[in-house]
């Protein structure tokens, strides 16, 4: 039966003065997408009258959800947005995504803004061809990657290719590996995180590790750099996933006790300050707070998160296919600004430019 099947709620008294929209999501066990289709096309009904998502409740009330919601159809479209493209040939694309843009539009979007600047609507201006098995939203798409995250995707051009990419994926036949920034020193120089991840019954937009109904997810983490500066301890890791669950990287470092810079969702600050001192020798900078001035602040506007490398066999010919993207400048710059006038450990070079990169427009 639909989560959202004709049923009657009765509002408990702890829930008095909770917002129904949200009442509702933890109710159903739903979206909030899916609570503001009810409420729009009044499914949700209460004392026979169709309410505000907005309505303080009381405790008490008796809510009836008449049927299920029927989103209105939605596709992308095509816009004119500027793409790395690193590979391409007749079955597949491999993109550099950069931070801030969405992969593609949510279901409960509409044909307006928040339909606009995706990276699908990029792919379908730029390409003649895509795959149609993720849907109208979503063509094309084989595997996502968060907002603030960069770096490699893969896009298929047409279903047998999309087919054969989703199985090499639910075979764990496609290599790919991340480099992040993470707050502290991880104690180990390598590790493995096998942690099933599910969501979090309390903050929907988080997932978590400490759940017993989780689904598999392994993550495999190598030290590259140790930075000991005056904003504190950072380790530069990176990270290879056997799996694709939501969020995996930065839940599985964050259960580490060491959250991404930049991730607030999962405990990093979004301001870094100086450290308390320590018996370090100072640097200029720290002479420089202690003198009374004002003291640098460390921001980073995304998460350090970056897909730097991809390594499959081609979907249709089996050739071997190996693609790198480095940090793209706003995280060097990070680093640089987080290193300046320190001495740290060495580390491994950040990866190449990907062969045969065109950027369009």
């Amino acid at each position: 039966m639909p989560e959202t099947a004709p049923r009657m709620l009765a509002v408990p008294g702890e829930s008095a003065g909770r917002r129904l929209d949200q009442y509702l999501v933890e109710a159903l066990g739903v979206s909030r997408a899916r609570v503001q289709w009810l409420l729009s096309q009044a499914k949700v009904l209460l004392e026979d009258k169709a309410p505000k998502a907005s309505l303080k409740l009381r405790g008490g009330e008796q809510i009836f959800i008449t049927g299920e919601a029927e989103p209105r159809p939605v596709r992308a479209v095509p816009e004119a947005i500027t793409l790395d493209i690193v590979y391409e040939d007749d079955d597949i694309a491999v993109v550099n995504k950069p931070a801030g843009m969405m992969v593609h539009a949510g279901a409960g979007s509409t044909d307006d803004a928040r339909n606009r600047g995706t990276l699908v609507n990029a792919l379908l201006h730029h390409f003649q061809e895509l795959s149609s098995h993720g849907g109208e939203l979503r063509p094309g798409i084989v595997h996502r990657l968060d907002k603030e995250t960069s770096g490699l995707l893969l896009v298929a051009k047409h279903d047998k290719a999309h087919a054969k990419l989703a199985e090499m994926f639910a075979r764990r036949q496609v290599r790919k590996t991340y480099i992040a920034l993470v707050h502290g020193g991880v104690a180990a120089e390598s590790g493995t995180v096998n942690a099933a991840i599910s969501r979090d019954t309390v903050r929907r937009t988080r997932m978590t590790t400490r759940r017993d109904d989780g689904r598999t997810a392994i993550s495999h983490y190598r030290v590259l750099r140790r930075i000991e500066s005056p904003f504190g301890r950072f380790t530069l890791v990176s990270v290879r996933i056997e799996t694709g669950r939501t969020h995996q990287i930065r839940v599985h470092m964050a259960s580490l006790g060491h959250p991404v810079v930049g991730d607030t969702l999962y405990g990093a600050p979004a301001q870094i300050h100086l450290a308390p001192a320590t018996g370090r020798a100072q640097t200029p900078r720290r002479k420089t707070a202690e003198a009374g001035a004002a003291q640098p602040v460390l921001r980073l506007e995304r998460n350090f998160l970056h897909a730097a490398e991809l390594a499959l066999a081609h979907p249709v010919t089996g050739r071997p296919l190996a693609f790198q993207a480095p940090l793209p400048g706003e995280l060097e710059l990070f680093l640089k600004q987080l290193t300046t006038e320190l001495i740290t450990q060495p580390a491994s070079p950040p990866p190449a430019t990907g062969a045969g990169r065109k950027r369009i427009q």
